[in-house]
């Protein structure tokens, strides 16, 4: 009865609103004009598909279509060339910038015209660059608060040397290269006085975003070269943006004389900002520096200061961007409040609106002007004096203040790296005419030589000058008779490896080590997320290593190849064993699925092992045998591969031995049941032990070690309800696969799962009662 009354309700509403609207528009039409009805006879003469063809195009040269399909081709084309610059050693932003130039006129202008003028007509460029300033505002912003003032004051004074030589040494040559150039390439009414300056800041700045980014992907991060160089690009960063703004004040204002105002103004600006705003800013941050606290009036209040911030400077003279940057330079120091904050920002940020500011300066940038050798002549030049002052100008104060030689040309290497920040600076120049086009262009292909050049810079430097000693956390292992490498992605994979490995190491012995590994993808972290980031991701790995009373070394750090990295601390470390983990998610839909209790579909063994980066999505048959077979083949030492399901406890653990090739497990047993509590099933499953008694006496030799423990079982022996009552299985990769392709009945049971790969059982140093095993000749 109710369900009849709300229908019957519904239908009298609708009829009683198309009544109604029926008799207004018929009402309405005794009030239009003739010149409607005219408009709407011509209208009528006109078929249908013409009509809908030219609403359609007007739609499409809507000023707000052109907008949204010119943001989504930018970040596809960025994305595509950011990706292949990464493939090759180059940082992101080289693609960036490039994905830029093949946009703008010097490619797709040139080549396809027609494309060009559709994508990109001249009056909308004036929508892209608000946007693409926007985006920069919020850059400069997350810039800002990425700088660590405390790391600026403990090692301000060689920083400050370092820092200002390396800007110096540049300055002063762009001024002497201005005397060669200015005559031909400054733009008419513009004085010496700005352009010389002008090209001395563009030829001194150094790229704090890319060099930081850069110093991660080394492993730099931690050490004391790594926190010199960000300190001395920090620096450098901070006396630049000061002199910038004192450039802009000078050619804005005509003079030096009449910028002494701009001057004046932007110093009570920055009074105002430290001792007013920043005290205010900071007792806000520590009320809500959790992320709860961070709701949208808050977050707003922020945002305001940033704005305010930005259209302040622009209103002195001395750009909105330094007003940006000085809002994030004052941001609450909390670490936490920082991190929450530019998580907010940073993915509208560098995905969204920067590869927008990339394009515009690549629309900027008509290599074609550059049309004779001379122009290239030029641009050489130029290039020269940046790298000249920038490099040798930071390698010689770096030596000064008593680096090796080593450290610091790695520093003056570094230091030359320009990127974005240069080309914000060549486009604050354009935009105010202090630079030309063809001087707009010659800056911007020195700006992705000098970038360029620092990867292969620190590859030759690596090569003929390689360093002494070893990493900090090789260096700080002793030999030891057994130490274990557990590379994680998850904090609890990395504690159930844990928690496998304290099996493994002798507990009498002073010296085992087990190392616990983390490597995250670079592009993750920043200079403000990384330490958090790796407290966070140990923090559960030290809790339960605090349980066992297990020490470990911890070692983390960004990388760009996971895989590769694995490997090379694998076999520069001098470890006994590697292992790795493998996520729940990556059953979903295998054979293993089944095998674990998730699903029945089949696949081969070789799809386990998409185990390196942790990432849950988007697998792929083929990356995981290539990732497999290069970790199993590159990897000097035996490898493990946990695979986990709901691993409580390591006290009821079966090893099955097919073959000869197993005997090697049998060393792991004999390390594992030294540990009290734990109770080994040796799985016989098609009678290999029982026709060698030489085997089977050295397993029950092994079980004299820890009496009743040890038991020898064959596979009729194991029911269902026995295997799900054990922890975890111990068992070779050859089995594992034989296993596997068997269909074994009691392998759909099995718990936990450790594979090891040890072709050679000398891999496994051997124990004091080792000669039990030897006295049956494995």
């Amino acid at each position: 009865m109710k369900n009849l009354r709300n229908v019957l309700f519904y239908i009298v509403t609708i009829g009683a609103f198309s009544a109604l609207l029926y008799t207004f528009m018929y009402q309405g039409r005794f009030l239009e004009k003739a010149n409607i009805a005219t408009a709407a006879s011509a209208l009528n003469n006109t078929s249908s598909w013409d009509q809908f063809l030219d609403t359609f195009v007007h739609n499409l040269t809507h000023p707000l279509a052109i907008l949204l399909l010119q943001i989504i081709t930018i970040i596809l084309v960025a994305r595509i060339f950011g990706f292949l610059c990464k493939k090759i050693g180059q940082p992101t932003v080289i693609g960036e910038i490039a994905a830029g130039i093949f946009l703008g006129p010097s490619f797709a202008g040139m080549y396809f015209p027609e494309f060009s003028s559709f994508m990109f007509p001249t009056q909308s460029l004036g929508n892209l660059q608000f946007l693409s300033q926007i985006g920069l505002i919020l850059f400069m912003f997350i810039i800002g608060m990425e700088l660590d003032l405390k790391t600026l004051k403990t090692k301000a004074q060689e920083a400050i040397v370092i820092s200002h030589a390396s800007i110096i040494f540049p300055f002063a040559l762009g001024v002497g290269l201005a005397l060669y150039i200015y005559k031909q390439f400054a733009p008419d009414g513009i004085s010496f006085l700005s352009f010389s300056l002008f090209i001395g800041i563009a030829l001194s700045i150094t790229a704090f975003p890319v060099l930081a980014r850069i110093v991660q992907e080394r492993g730099l991060s931690k050490t004391k070269l790594g926190t010199m160089v960000i300190t001395c690009a920090a620096t450098d960063d901070i006396t630049a943006w000061c002199i910038l703004a004192a450039v802009i004040a000078i050619v804005k204002a005509g003079s030096f004389i009449s910028s002494i105002y701009t001057i004046i103004l932007a110093g009570a600006y920055v009074l105002l900002m430290m001792k007013a705003v920043k005290p205010f800013l900071q007792r806000l941050g520590d009320h809500y520096s959790y992320k709860e606290g961070l709701t949208k009036p808050v977050v707003a209040v922020f945002f305001v200061v940033l704005l305010l911030s930005s259209y302040c400077t622009e209103v002195i003279g001395i750009h909105a961007l330094f007003g940006a940057f000085m809002a994030g330079v004052i941001m609450p120091s909390n670490q936490r409040f920082r991190n929450l904050f530019i998580e907010k920002v940073e993915d509208v940020s560098m995905v969204l609106l920067l590869p927008l500011f990339f394009v515009f300066t690549g629309l900027r940038t008509q290599i074609g002007l550059l049309n004779d050798a001379y122009l290239w002549q030029v641009t050489a030049l130029i290039t020269a004096a940046a790298v000249v002052g920038k490099f040798v100008g930071s390698t010689v104060a770096a030596k000064f203040v008593n680096q090796s030689w080593r450290d610091s040309l790695i520093i003056g290497s570094l230091m030359n790296t320009r990127g974005l920040m240069e080309l914000v600076v060549l486009n604050i120049g354009y935009d105010i005419g202090v630079l030309s086009p063809e001087i707009f262009a010659m800056m911007v292909i020195m700006a992705l030589f000098t970038t360029c050049m620092t990867g292969p810079a620190l590859d030759l430097i690596d090569k003929f000058m390689p360093e002494k000693k070893q990493n900090d956390f090789i260096s700080s292992l002793e030999p030891s008779r057994f130490t274990i490498l557990i590379a994680f992605a998850s904090p609890q994979g990395g504690r159930k490896m844990l928690r496998i490995s304290n099996l493994l190491v002798e507990k009498d012995a002073s010296d085992t080590n087990v190392t616990a590994l983390h490597l995250s993808p670079s592009s993750y972290l920043n200079q403000v997320n990384t330490e958090e980031y790796q407290h966070e991701t140990f923090r559960p790995i030290q809790e339960e290593a605090r349980k066992l009373r297990l020490p470990f070394v911890s070692l983390f750090k960004p990388s760009q190849s996971i895989e590769h990295d694995i490997i090379e601390t694998a076999n520069s470390g001098e470890f006994d064993m590697l292992m790795i983990g493998i996520g729940r998610s990556v059953f979903e839909g295998t054979f293993l699925g089944k095998v674990l209790g998730f699903t029945n579909k089949i696949i081969s063994p070789e799809r386990l092992f998409d185990t390196i980066t942790g990432k849950k999505r988007f697998f792929h048959q083929d990356v995981f045998d290539e990732r497999t077979s290069h970790i199993l083949k590159s990897v000097k030492v035996p490898v493990g591969i946990l695979i986990e399901k709901d691993l409580g406890k390591a006290e009821d653990i079966f090893i099955p031995i097919f073959s000869e090739k197993d005997h090697f497990l049998l060393q792991l047993a004999q390390k594992i049941v030294r540990t009290e509590s734990v109770n080994i099933i040796i799985l016989d499953p098609f009678g290999y032990i029982e026709m060698h008694a030489e085997i089977k006496d050295t397993i029950l030799e092994i079980g004299t070690i820890a009496p009743g423990r040890v038991v020898l079982h064959n596979e009729k022996a194991l029911e269902k309800d026995f295997m799900q009552k054990q922890d975890l299985m111990i068992i070779g990769l050859d089995s594992w696969k034989q296993a596997v392709e068997s269909h074994s009945l009691w392998l759909s049971y099995s718990p936990s799962v450790l594979i090891v790969n040890a072709p050679h059982a000398a891999n496994f140093p051997a124990s004091a009662d080792m000669s039990i095993l030897e006295a049956a000749k494995i």
